[in-house]
């Protein structure tokens, strides 16, 4: 991963130990509100772990008071069209590179986790909250909808009444509501954050690669496909791991 850590990177904070990467939203002073420079320097970041079989966990986390207050609104509109800002994302799929990310992703959230950084969270595989956490998505009072997969991954993660809940009412969650809906995994004291963060990492880190790998390729496929396509795919999947360990041993 030479080329992520030698980056100076201005808007995240990248730090590699073992098998664990961490990426840390860093503009605390705006509560680290998403913009332009920060969706480039999380590309760069996401591709060279992409790219980096040792890497086995990636944890996501914000500095400063917040996890994320979600796109920062001083940069909205400032795209020369329409059009050009469509093909500028899709150049960029940050958001691809989350959710098809090989190695174990953990986001630990707390404080404001609104916006944009909510569904940055939502693409992750296991999401950690401290009991401070607030989360809402207020794309709709803004006269816009959720652009960062939350349409599909927030119903997936909580149900359709739910999920339209809060996207339409734009109602705010705290850490136990998030908790008792499924919209977190766990629900842990803001001051154990981290230490439980790492623990888990660690804990994912130790798990064989190739079957990491499959089992999170056999879930996320499996969701859009009947159940008898999903048990074909499992099988298949598994069959792969097995000769794999059998190579290895």
């Amino acid at each position: 991963m030479a080329d992520a850590g030698a980056h100076a990177f201005q808007t995240i904070a990248f730090e590699r130990e073992g098998a664990v990467a961490s990426v840390a939203l860093n503009r605390p002073h705006v509560l680290n509100a998403y913009n332009v420079q920060m969706r480039d320097e999380l590309f760069a970041a996401l591709s060279a772990v992409h790219d980096d079989p040792t890497v086995r966990v990636l944890v996501l986390r914000g500095n400063g008071r917040a996890f994320s207050s979600g796109g920062d609104l001083r940069e909205f509109g400032t795209a020369p069209s329409p059009l050009v800002g469509r093909w500028v994302r899709w150049r960029r799929d940050v958001w691809g590179l989350l959710g098809s990310c090989p190695a174990v992703t953990v986001a630990a959230v707390h404080g404001h986790t609104a916006g944009s950084g909510l569904e940055m969270a939502l693409l992750c595989d296991i999401v950690l909250a401290a009991d401070d956490v607030t989360m809402f998505l207020p794309e709709t009072s803004r006269a816009m909808i959720p652009g960062v997969g939350g349409t599909q991954t927030l119903p997936r993660a909580i149900g359709l009444g739910r999920a339209l809940d809060m996207t339409l009412a734009c109602s705010r969650v705290d850490a136990r509501e998030a908790r008792r809906i499924a919209l977190v995994n766990r629900m842990i004291p803001r001051s154990e954050l981290v230490h439980a963060t790492k623990a888990l990492a660690e804990q994912m880190a130790a798990l064989p690669r190739p079957a990491v790998v499959a089992l999170k390729r056999a879930v996320s496929r499996g969701l859009d496909l009947a159940l008898s396509d999903g048990l074909a795919l499992e099988r298949r999947l598994a069959a792969g791991v097995e000769r794999a360990r059998g190579e290895t041993t």
